[in-house]
């Protein structure tokens, strides 16, 4: 498919919506962004750039916003849906009645459908059965993307040609796109990380040291794989961009959502403070209670899972995760080493 020729619309007017959509069309795509805030998209018709989420980001001439859904999947290749996973289902089912037969779906969003515990990818499946499914996730502060900073992020899918054909679409001198078959496990990573993202900023306003930090990440990374693996996700998945990569940015970074709520919290502010002191979504709050459920359901060892959800949800003090970690049961370093014996 030929860049110039290629339609592309990104469902979502956040930052990383609108970074991907700018991508498409810098790289000569007729790229659409559709948001539902009329305000928003007066501001991004007049100012040229998307200031409520990435000010002084200048959008390319070849990017069209809108709040008409029709224009904007209509005729279109390939479909990135960038909402907040609480709204997912129901802008999907809306484009769907404009989306042409043969265009590829991509999830660009980090998070599970509550009740269900639906990722993205399965609630593309189940809406749109007859189309190539895929997700995008990785260690991508749009922010950083936006500055131009060099970035890599993978593409999933069991498509090889929609993998081929976001590669094409989105592929730049600052913006790499590796590919993997495991959907599954990508998009489980990326919803999973935010979790320990949260912690990580905790630590971070509590003054913890780096050797404290480095065995956060770590043992944060084997509960993830330790529960996606009961999820039937491929545990060499985690070792890549999409697990360990996004990780360490998640964990590291104040620029992470995630881990300025986590930091707010340590500081003493209560959830409600946080999250609306943060004044965007942070989907590892939501994620966070669904996955406790889920790893009780399972029986699947989680105790940063299990402390941070007491701290979060039951008001107890923060020291019960450092309880929960340190005193827990005996464990392993490497699961699926001693799985091996």
């Amino acid at each position: 498919m030929s860049k110039k020729s290629a339609k592309v619309a990104v469902l979502g007017g956040g930052s990383f919506g609108t970074v991907i959509a700018n991508i498409a069309a810098q790289n000569g795509c007729d790229a659409w962004l559709w948001m539902r805030s009329e305000k928003q998209l007066e501001d991004i018709r007049e100012s040229g750039m998307n200031t409520r989420y990435l000010p002084k980001y200048e959008l390319h001439e070849n990017l069209t916003p809108t709040n008409d859904m029709a224009a904007a999947v209509g005729d279109c290749d390939v479909l990135f849906v960038a909402v907040p996973s609480k709204a997912f289902r129901v802008v999907v089912s809306d484009a769907l009645a404009y989306l042409p037969k043969g265009a590829g779906l991509v999830s660009l969003t980090k998070g599970i459908e509550p009740q269900t515990f639906h990722l993205m990818s399965d609630i593309l499946r189940e809406l749109a059965p007859e189309h190539a499914i895929g997700v995008i996730s990785g260690p991508n502060l749009a922010k950083e993307i936006a500055q131009g900073q060099l970035t890599a992020t993978v593409v999933a899918s069991a498509s090889s040609s929609l993998r081929n054909t976001v590669h094409d679409l989105l592929g730049s001198r600052t913006f790499r796109v590796y590919a993997n078959p495991d959907i599954y496990g990508v998009e489980l990573a990326g919803a999973l990380k935010n979790i320990y993202a949260i912690v990580s900023g905790m630590a971070g306003a509590l003054g913890m040291g780096e050797n404290t930090r480095a065995m956060l990440m770590t043992r944060s990374l084997a509960e993830m794989s330790r529960f996606a693996v009961k999820m039937g996700a491929n545990p060499l998945t985690f070792i890549g961009l999409a697990g360990m990569g996004d990780l360490i940015v998640t964990c590291t970074s104040p620029l992470s959502r995630n881990y300025r709520v986590g930091y707010a919290i340590g500081q003493g502010y209560s959830l409600k403070q946080a999250v609306k002191q943060l004044g965007e979504t942070a989907e590892g709050v939501n994620t966070l209670r669904m996955v406790k459920e889920k790893a009780d359901e399972l029986g699947v060892y989680m105790p940063l899972v299990k402390g941070l959800y007491e701290v979060v949800h039951n008001n107890q003090n923060v020291d019960l995760i450092a309880e929960h970690l340190m005193l827990g049961e005996r464990a392993q370093d490497v699961d699926f080493m001693f799985d091996q014996e």
